[in-house]
């Protein structure tokens, strides 16, 4: 496959914006520093395509007003001691690239994750210092069947899914002609951003601890080594259904949700393809939108992250040997201990720290100096309930839309389905040697 660039430009805000620096959240400055990419396909009507440069245009056009109500976009990170991080609002833009594919879009098949789709991505060199890297990329690929795609990724250091997926929107309102919906909210004070600590933490915070090893192993370099492989599996409703009426079968509470039943099938096959010793310490991500949690509750359009990552902890021994609920009720917990106090103590827990590289993720990239959350540990984010589909930049609503190629072993995404008919999709990456018996375990429901 070859994709050829045609050009690629650096968009700043139309307007002058706020310059200088803006203190990020502890939230901003941990795990996930690095881009999380996005893909969208679309089928433009022919009037869209010709003259070949309006689409180009009206995404260039549309970004530079977008840039104006969420500047701190177009700004750059900026190291300060102890690994910590500043944003600086600099107004120096956001990368925009258009290429051009040799292909069409129904090469792609069911548009699953695969290494082909890096070519529709723009490369971000994180060994470049982090003051030249911009907070987001995005590129518009043509392809030779009029289809196109529009990818972007966004530095999760300047903003969670749901700040994106904000961004996203009101930039598609822009391309549509239509005014700003709602404005961002910009200031991350309301998550005590720049503040000294109050405390010390009144919590553990296991997430931010070293995660489990493999038995008789002293650290990951084995385990990064390994090859990965990308699969997206599709769950019909009925087969949630049935794992929903599994798990609850001997709950006496709250019915489990969607989610707690989903993640805690993967983490129970993962479990099972890795063939771990009964013994083997294992931990589930999860990420909990704190959003509503803390009091006063943060506002909606709240620009930054404003998400905690938990973990469940067990032996895999115990996941695989005891019934769905089980595990369903190790990430109940692990949700409901999110508390406006335990936020704030695992605020107060960073904030004490003097260095963070040891939980950003960037640094792994490079080195082996960054955390590894692959085998024996999982994470599970789900995307269900976020505004996703239908994105329209003016040409229409996207056909497909799909997170870029999960890098990490370990890492798992739920998707809804595009029918509205029930069905999600899990996107999962894990070692090669894996993958055969997951899926067999995934499918093999009566576990």
């Amino acid at each position: 496959m070859k994709v050829t660039v045609i050009q690629s430009c650096l968009v700043p805000p139309a307007e002058s914006t706020f310059k200088g620096s803006m203190p990020l959240t502890e939230f901003d400055q941990i795990t996930t520093l690095t881009h999380i990419p996005t893909i969208y396909f679309y089928r433009p009507s022919q009037n869209w395509l010709i003259p070949p440069h309006t689409i180009f245009t009206t995404l260039h056009t549309s970004l530079s007003k977008v840039l104006i109500h969420f500047y701190p976009l177009a700004g750059r990170l900026r190291w300060l001691d102890g690994a910590r991080l500043e944003l600086d609002c600099n107004a120096k833009g956001v990368h925009l690239i258009e290429a051009y594919s040799d292909t069409v879009l129904d090469d792609l098949g069911d548009f699953t994750p695969c290494p082909d789709f890096l070519h529709f991505f723009p490369h971000i060199n994180y060994s470049s210092p982090i003051e030249d890297i911009p907070l987001m990329t995005a590129q518009l690929t043509k392809f030779q069947c009029g289809g196109i795609t529009l990818s972007y990724c966004i530095s999760h250091a300047a903003a969670d899914g749901q700040s994106a997926l904000h961004f996203i929107s009101e930039w598609a309102r822009l391309a549509r002609g239509e005014p700003l919906g709602s404005p961002p909210v910009l200031d991350r004070t309301l998550l005590r951003a720049g503040e000294p600590p109050r405390a010390q933490p009144c919590f553990k915070h296991p997430h931010l601890e070293q995660p489990p090893l493999l038995l008789n192993q002293i650290d990951t370099e084995n385990e990064r080594k390994k090859e990965t492989s990308n699969v997206m599996l599709k769950m019909s409703k009925s087969h949630v259904e049935f794992l929903k009426k599994e798990a609850n079968s001997v709950n006496t509470g709250r019915a489990y949700s969607r989610y707690e039943v989903i993640a805690g099938h993967i983490w129970r096959c993962a479990c099972r393809a890795r063939r771990h010793a009964y013994d083997q310490p294992t931990r589930l991500g999860i990420c909990v939108d704190v959003r509503k949690r803390v009091r006063p509750p943060l506002p909606e359009k709240f620009f930054a992250n404003a998400i905690i990552d938990v973990v469940a902890v067990e032996r895999s021994g115990e996941l695989v040997a005891r019934p769905l609920s089980y595990a369903c009720s190790k990430i109940r917990e692990t949700i409901e201990s999110v508390t406006s106090e335990y936020v704030h103590s695992a605020i107060d827990y960073v904030k004490n720290l003097k260095d963070l590289s040891y939980l950003q993720d960037i640094h792994a990239i490079i080195s082996n100096e960054g955390p590894f959350y692959g085998n024996p540990n999982i994470v599970v984010i789900s995307w269900v309930g976020l505004p996703l589909q239908g994105v329209d930049f003016g040409w229409g609503k996207e056909v497909f839309m799909a997170p870029g190629t999960l890098d990490c072993d370990g890492d798992s995404l739920i998707l809804p389905g595009y029918d509205d008919d029930g069905v999600v999709m899990v996107v999962i990456s894990l070692q090669v040697e894996c993958m055969n018996d997951f899926k067999k375990f995934f499918y093999h429901i009566h576990n």
